[in-house]
């Protein structure tokens, strides 16, 4: 007897799925619900963006009347204020006439409303110095130290059990040892080179978005690298070798002051830098594993991810993240925004992972033998955590006070729970009935989607985007990779590759100086939200060098191992599964 057509995340296709409604009555009632909260939230989004953008001159009058300013002379211009009330002050006591008076010290006074107080900033500064300034930066290393291990936490236990989930059982541990085993790999390697090929010492410190770090870092905290010049011919390419073995990373000891001091990039330690760019190294690997899974020899992955992020993913962390050829301001077509990672992670990684499924082909009995996720439980908590530690992803790029985090926490949560509705949506109104597992891969697809935006949008901004990225990425895993005929087998493309790029180029629509640091906007508006639609040509064209070039160099790779040492198991090992055939283990033992 035939069987319905399914996708690796086991849905229905949706051509054949009207074909198993339930009966209409419940169908209609189910797709008039739809309809009316699609269509409210839709004019919510509409109404708030609207307004906010109305608004947006006052609120940047506003925003300038009572925050810091820069001056020409490198200092901090703080906000105007009150005059504080004059501390009591006891008069000196008068000597004798025959005595000389003493001197008199006077009185602090506070200084008018129309003077800034000024907080120099040192542009030379090694470490972090005394008062508030020691307190702010120690707050924001903490977040940045906790942002690391909540990104750590998506790979193992998050990706491992999303995608081990997925699989069948003969596979689980194969997929979870990738995901464990890229933990130790990606580290290392990033530590020993990595690190210095995507931040080298070429250029002045980078912002957020990747451009330069015009704003001065706050309370006198600055940066090595803010004192060295840009005379490298290859730095629009590619970093220099000058942190190759963790050089100037760690502390180092001062003579003059008689302690050790840390080097600090954006007002952090490099090391807790470095440290927290590992994880994203990390995180981008693991993700290309989606699409090869249950069918390619593990020495082949552990070179071939070393490989990918020595050749496709440290040049892309450059271009865009450290003032290369697709930065802001001085990248092609104006350069792109990218707050956490839609290109150098996500558009590679999923472009990458497209293209090693039409190398390696297709699963043996792919379309004719079902292939059902073995384990949904794992794939919901693993899901779970993937939100919970994409709070870390997107929040720990913010290199500023409470005030920006907030934003990036509250869009990751907003854009989750929209593409959570959209993609179920989706599926209630194609089948009759949404599922667990497309719930979870509507939240994963909208925190994909949000990733390059979070720091630059609005609230309801993050809302629209989860939703596009819902009904896109479950359009995508299920007509469009049946319309080409590829297995992927986890649909690292469908979420990863297409959120990504949805991402990127609705941050050129949505991105506004409301809320994006001015180093960033430049007090300009940004995107087409802001009345400015120039934003949207560099999103685009970073989409398509890192889509291009992601590609072309994972073809490469892939021809190159396959030719040295062959990609795919054998066909008994194939059918035995990875568990045993590449581990000599198996997931479930029951005695």
């Amino acid at each position: 007897m035939g069987r319905t057509s399914r996708n690796s995340h086991g849905t229905a296709l949706l051509s054949n799925a009207r074909k198993t409604l339930p009966s209409k009555g419940g169908s209609a009632a189910a797709r008039v619900a739809m309809l009316v909260a699609v269509a409210l939230l839709v004019a919510a989004v509409l109404k708030s963006v609207g307004i906010q953008g109305a608004n947006g001159g006052l609120s940047a009058r506003l925003a300038t009347a009572q925050e810091p300013s820069v001056q020409a002379d490198n200092t901090w211009a703080a906000p105007n204020a009150a005059p504080s009330t004059p501390p009591s002050v006891t008069p000196p006591s008068v000597a004798p006439p025959s005595e000389t008076p003493p001197s008199v010290t006077p009185p602090s006074v506070a200084a008018p409303a129309s003077q800034a107080v000024r907080l120099t900033i040192d542009p030379n500064a090694w470490s972090v110095g005394s008062g508030s300034s020691v307190a702010e930066s120690s707050v924001r290393n903490v977040w940045l130290l906790v942002s690391s291990v909540l990104v750590l936490t998506m790979v193992a236990p998050g990706l491992a059990m999303f995608y081990g989930g997925l699989v069948r059982k003969k596979n689980v541990l194969g997929v979870i040892m990738q995901c464990v085993f890229l933990l130790g790999l990606m580290p290392t390697l990033w530590g020993l080179y990595g690190y210095s090929l995507a931040f080298g010492r070429g250029g002045p410190d980078r912002g957020p978005g990747g451009g330069a770090n015009t704003r001065p870092p706050t309370g006198g905290m600055a940066t090595e690298s803010a004192a060295i010049a840009r005379n490298r011919p290859l730095d629009p390419v590619i970093g220099d070798f000058s942190h190759v073995g963790m050089r100037g990373v760690q502390p180092r000891w001062s003579a003059e002051l008689g302690r050790p001091v840390s080097p600090l990039r954006a007002g952090v330690p490099v090391a807790s830098h470095m440290l927290f760019h590992g994880m994203l190294f990390t995180v981008a690997a693991a993700v290309i594993s989606g699409a090869f899974a249950e069918r390619m020899r593990f020495v082949s992955f552990a070179l071939f991810a070393a490989l990918w992020g020595t050749v496709v993913y440290c040049p892309l962390c450059h271009w865009i993240w450290d003032g290369g050829l697709l930065a802001r301001g001085s990248g092609w077509a104006g350069g792109a925004i990218d707050f956490a990672g839609g290109t150098a992670i996500h558009v590679s990684a999923g472009v990458s992972a497209l293209v090693c499924a039409l190398v390696m082909g297709k699963r043996l009995g792919h379309g004719n033998e079902p292939m059902p996720p073995h384990n949904l439980t794992y794939t919901t908590l693993g899901a779970a955590l993937l939100w919970a530690g994409w709070f870390g992803f997107n929040a720990g790029r913010a290199s500023e006070h409470d005030g920006v985090l907030s934003m990036p926490m509250a869009a990751t949560q907003f854009a989750a729970a929209a593409g959570t509705l959209a993609w179920a949506g989706a599926e209630w109104w194609t089948r009759g009935r949404p599922s667990v597992l497309g719930a979870c891969s509507g939240a994963v697809a909208g925190l994909v989607c949000v990733t390059p935006a979070a720091g630059y949008i609005e609230l309801p901004a993050a809302l629209a985007m989860g939703l596009a990225a819902g009904w896109a990425c479950c359009f995508a895993c299920n007509r469009l990779k049946t319309a080409l005929g590829y297995d992927d087998s986890l649909d690292a493309f469908g979420v990863h590759g297409v959120g990504g790029a949805i991402g990127m180029a609705l941050t050129g629509v949505f991105a506004t100086r409301n809320v994006a640091d001015p180093a960033i906007s430049l007090g300009a508006p940004l995107g087409l939200v802001d009345g400015s639609a120039g934003l949207i040509a560099g999103q685009l064209v970073a989409v398509g060098v890192a889509a291009v070039y992601s590609a072309v160099a994972t073809f490469i790779l892939l021809k190159l191992l396959d030719t040295v040492l062959g990609l795919r198991v054998t066909h008994d090992e194939e059918i035995q599964g990875l568990d045993v055939s590449q581990h000599g283990e198996e997931g479930y033992i029951f005695l």
